[in-house]
C-alpha cells in the first residue's frame, strides 16, 4: 500500500484538511440542530397537550352546564305538574 500523505502535494493536503474539518464541523452543527429540534418537538408536544386539556375542560363544562339546566327545568316542570295535581284534588 502506498502512503498517500507523502504523495499529496501541500495544496492538496491543505485542501483535504479543510474539507475534513468542514465535514466534522457540519456534522457537529447538524447534531446540535437535531438536538434543538427534538427539544422544540417536546415543547410543542407539551403545548399541544395543554391545548387539548383546555378544550376537554371547556367541553366538559359546557356539558355540565347543559345537563344542569335541563335537570332544573325538568324538576320545575314536574313540580308544577305535582302542584296542579294537588290543587285539582283539593278543589271542592
Amino acid at each position: 500500500m502506498r502512503n498517500f500523505s507523502k504523495t499529496l502535494t501541500l495544496p492538496m493536503r491543505l485542501l483535504s484538511s479543510i474539507l475534513g474539518l468542514s465535514v466534522l464541523l457540519l456534522s457537529t452543527l447538524a447534531g446540535q440542530s437535531f438536538a434543538r429540534q427534538s427539544n422544540q418537538g417536546a415543547k410543542e408536544d407539551v403545548k399541544e397537550a395543554g391545548r387539548s386539556a383546555k378544550h376537554a375542560a371547556k367541553k366538559t363544562g359546557s356539558a355540565v352546564k347543559k345537563g344542569t339546566k335541563k335537570a332544573v327545568h325538568v324538576s320545575a316542570k314536574k313540580t308544577r305538574q305535582g302542584a296542579e295535581k294537588v290543587e285539582d284534588k283539593t278543589r271542592p
